[in-house]
């Protein structure tokens, strides 16, 4: 199958804004954008009947309808409609084995509501294979960010830090022609922590370690993407906190999950949770070993 970008597509305004992000992502990655709507009662194919007892009808008209909007702002761009007769959720892990990336909406709620992120976006971030893209719909109705959303940022945590998260983070960043920025949160120890503050100079060596770490993995791909304008920031609080904090003015968060690990329930870190429920921006969740 030609590489694609997969966008979930179920009417809503989250999910609208997500096919236009997609739409712009794909055409900057020279990639076919592939449209996908996924139901189990739709009916098998062909179904040559007219509209009024089409039991196909609706899925037909939205995904049509997305397709001729986004033809329209990208008249180059190859799109795909796909229409899956199978649950949302098991349709997109397969579509997500089988894609570059996969772009899903998601909801902008409050911060006690957020962790009821939706019952497909976040079973498909926590199993896919592949990157998933996280889009809100507050984005731009271009599907680009806001004026102020100049970069990409990217959250390493240095002892495990992936080759695949950084290629992607670079690739997003080389393709969109923004800078990007590395961002590693660390929390301060305990024994650096006095009655008057923080002992500066147990802060300065962590700093300092963390720096060399941080400018080790990014050598690289730093080579590898030489056009790619590379900034780095190490910030001494929690990484959750100084992810969020430093995205606020993303064009999109890149951070990481595990592949593989075992046991019930969704897998996703502390960083990613924070990203997901709380970055305003477009997130991509990517896995990695």
């Amino acid at each position: 199958m030609q590489p694609v970008v997969t966008v979930g597509l179920d009417g809503s305004p989250e999910s609208l804004a997500a096919a236009r992000w997609a739409a712009d992502e794909a055409e900057k990655r020279k990639l076919t954008l592939r449209l996908l709507h996924a139901w189990p009662l739709l009916a098998p194919e062909p179904a040559r009947v007219p509209a009024e007892v089409d039991q196909n009808y609706w899925a037909k008209r939205l995904v049509h309808t997305a397709r001729s909007e986004l033809q329209a702002r990208h008249p180059d761009l190859s799109i795909l409609g796909n229409l899956v007769a199978d649950d949302a959720q098991n349709a997109l892990l397969q579509a997500a084995s089988e894609s570059e990336m996969t772009v899903l909406g998601s909801r902008g709620l409050e911060p006690v509501e957020s962790y009821f992120l939706g019952d497909v976006s976040l079973p498909v971030v926590a199993r896919a294979e592949r990157p998933v893209v996280l889009v809100r719909a507050e984005t731009g109705e271009d599907g680009a960010a806001p004026a102020s959303a100049s970069r990409v940022v990217v959250a390493l945590k240095l002892h495990d830090s992936s080759d695949d998260l950084l290629d992607f983070a670079f690739h997003t960043a080389a393709a969109r022609g923004l800078p990007l920025l590395a961002v590693h949160g660390r929390t301060v120890p305990l024994h650096a922590r006095v009655p008057w503050g923080v002992d500066h100079d147990v802060t300065e060596e962590i700093t300092r370690d963390a720096q060399k770490q941080l400018s080790k993995a990014l050598h690289p791909l730093r080579e590898k993407y030489p056009g790619v304008d590379v900034a780095d920031s190490i910030r001494l609080t929690s990484p959750a906190k100084a992810v969020v904090q430093t995205a606020r003015s993303a064009a999109l968060l890149v951070v990481g999950r595990r592949k593989h690990r075992t046991g019930p329930g969704l897998h996703l870190g502390p960083v990613a949770q924070a990203a997901i429920h709380h970055g305003r921006c477009p997130v991509a969740v990517v896995p990695h070993d």
